[in-house]
């Protein structure tokens, strides 16, 4: 994509848009200055992060819309992602319909009812709960105090029709409004009072119920204090469902997230009146490059921007204060009508009530990972898809994948990560020090591949005596060898087994990160692997995972040059006293310039190592 001029983009708010070369928008964000944000993806792509250099890659132009200030930014940001979906944004992966209890308000006579799926005006909406039985349960519990319709319109009308009510009538968890045994007065109030109490207002219908019950029983009605008595009890067991978590005065959501480098998991908890009437979960796909700032607020944007059936509260409880936070209070109070704030709670009950939904989110996590990695169904399903779409021989079970890491040509180094029936094989993990001159990828992938490629093939025809008690560690051929890159990396790796003699042994592909495409040797187009399947899945782990190996390894090298000294190789001067001797005198460069007076006026340095400092900086220029 041709960089815009620097002068032609407005050093304004707004939201901008890149697009691909169908015009389809694949990515849309928010600034304060349109000119700085944009001027940043445009920079040396190695130094972006490979999701956003993907993306930059992808595009073909980059539109931008100018607001007067952040928040409207941001409600421009939000609207354009709900609109067009764009692929490099943060995606919401909720595979759950979670159930709401609704109440109906917008009939002549409300009823209450389990719902899931798109909501409506004129409906109050409670929760959602983690399960369906959970609020059936509540439910039940609550008609004996509320006793409001839970019927169809249809079945509704019929008892309208009969003129005899039904079965939930007759004990007691029914009003009756379609034979007009309550009017519409006493039972609006029962439904305002349903709505109250699940909202978290109950203190207000535990004391009611206990003034009623104790006039009854004053006045001699037993029959009547026995039935306020019995949905007494009912009420108070609803309200034990409603883990208490806070002060009565506490209205808040809290929010734990749990991550990794591709996805993230989502807890929410929405406390009312200290209780904590509703949750909902859901994993986020991390398409896009993002801190974990960044990622709160793009939560946020997805919990908030279609406001939630409990409202928005006071208070939004977070594991780190998202960027342009007084943006997104200001967002919030507005869509409230007072004011929001958005905090990391750092002591007390509210910090540990983070911590606790923080923990419910990386179990979340695990059992969303579990899911997907571990089952064994739904790894044998990606292999046997990997086979058909791939054109193998027999489903990969040893699939190897390769990638490099360096730093401008140095450091180079490759990885080499293996997944054995689906699952990571990290005892099989193979580190490489990569020895070229420069920055060529293909020339760093071509000497790690003959390199593992090459022991393979000598341990293979090594004879079995002479190979001894040796532990074996490129004994086993890949069923697939995946590199990370496009079809330039995919010619090195065909070129590589050719050459070794190793075509008809050893199938290869590439996955690309320009779209995830999979490329095989004999095509020029991408094999179609459908985005979200679990054979796609698997390779995304596997380069995924090559990657993180390969920067780890890299970092490492890195830090260990950097961190090496003008004073190793002193004799006598070891990590201990070289650093204490750096501290002492202040740094190296005091070291270097110390008369030999000075280092030998140092309690803890021996005059031999003393005089070795001295000598490596003051070399003798007696002739």
């Amino acid at each position: 994509m041709e960089r815009p001029a620097t002068g032609t983009i407005p050093d304004e708010p707004g939201s901008y848009q890149f697009k691909d070369g169908l015009g389809r928008v694949i990515y849309v964000g928010k600034a304060l200055s349109l000119r700085h944000r944009l001027s940043s993806y445009f920079q040396n792509p190695d130094r972006l992060h490979p999701r956003t250099r993907q993306m930059v890659e992808t595009a073909a132009s980059v539109e931008w819309t100018i607001v007067r200030n952040e928040l409207e930014a941001l409600m421009l940001e939000y609207s354009l992602i709900k609109q067009h979906r764009p692929r490099f944004n943060v995606r919401l992966r909720d595979d759950k319909s979670y159930p709401f209890l609704a109440v109906t308000t917008d009939e002549e006579w409300p009823r209450a009812v389990v719902t899931r799926g798109v909501r409506r005006k004129g409906v109050r909406y409670f929760g959602p709960y983690a399960h369906a039985y959970a609020i059936r349960e509540t439910l039940d519990l609550l008609l004996r105090s509320f006793p409001v319709r839970t019927c169809s319109p249809g079945k509704f009308r019929q008892h309208e029709r009969l003129g005899r009510p039904c079965l939930l009538y007759h004990i007691e968890k029914c009003a009756g409004p379609c034979v007009g045994e309550v009017d519409a007065a006493e039972y609006s109030t029962m439904v305002k009072e349903l709505c109250g109490f699940l909202s978290g207002d109950t203190d207000e219908v535990v004391r009611r119920l206990e003034d009623e019950m104790r006039i009854a029983a004053g006045e001699l009605e037993f029959e009547k204090a026995a039935r306020l008595r019995d949905r007494l009890e009912s009420v108070q067991r609803a309200v034990e469902k409603q883990q208490m978590v806070g002060e009565r005065s506490d209205d808040l959501d809290v929010i734990g997230i749990a991550e990794d480098d591709l996805e993230a998991s989502v807890q929410v908890f929405f406390v009312r009146s200290g209780r904590v009437v509703g949750r909902k979960g859901f994993v986020l796909d991390k398409v896009e490059d993002l801190s974990s700032a960044s990622l709160g607020g793009r939560v946020i944007e997805s919990l908030y921007g279609e406001e939630p059936p409990t409202g928005i509260p006071k208070e939004v409880l977070v594991p780190s204060v998202p960027e342009d936070v007084a943006v997104f209070e200001e967002w919030l109070s507005m869509l409230r009508g007072s004011r929001v704030q958005i905090r990391v709670p750092q002591r007390g009950d509210r910090r540990r009530l983070l911590e606790t939904v923080t923990h419910n989110a990386s179990e979340e996590f695990v059992r969303h990972r579990m899911r997907r990695a571990s089952d064994h169904n739904t790894r044998s399903r990606a292999l046997t898809e990997l086979q058909d779409a791939l054109s193998l021989p027999e489903a990969p079970l040893r699939i190897e994948c390769y990638d490099m890491a360096h730093l401008q040509g140095t450091d180079y180094v490759g990885s080499m990560v293996v997944l054995e029936d689906g699952l990571p094989a990290k005892r099989e993990y193979r580190r490489f020090k990569v020895n070229i001159d420069g920055n060529d990828d293909y020339a760093a992938m071509q000497e790690v591949l003959t390199r593992r490629l090459q022991a393979y093939i000598d341990e293979r025809d090594e004879p079995i005596g002479e190979r001894g008690a040796k532990p074996s560690r490129f004994a086993y051929p890949p069923q697939l060898l995946l590199v990370d890159g496009g079809k330039g990396q995919l010619g090195v790796a065909e070129r590589v087994v050719r050459e070794l003699g190793l075509a008809d042994e050893i199938p290869v592909a590439a996955l690309a990160k320009r779209f995830e495409e999979v490329f095989i040797p004999g095509s020029s187009e991408p094999v179609q692997i459908a985005r979200g399947s679990d054979a796609l899945f698997m390779l995304q782990r596997i380069r995924d995972e090559a990657h993180r190996f390969a920067n780890s390894f890299h970092r490492e090298r890195r830090s260990k040059r950097m961190t090496s000294s003008s004073l190793d190789g002193i004799a006598g001067l070891g990590p201990a006293r070289r650093d204490r001797l750096v501290k002492a005198l202040g740094g190296v460069r005091a070291v270097k310039a110390a008369d030999l007076d000075t280092l030998q006026s140092l309690s803890f340095l021996p005059q031999p190592v003393a005089q070795a400092v001295y000598e490596k900086f003051h070399p003798s220029t007696d002739g």
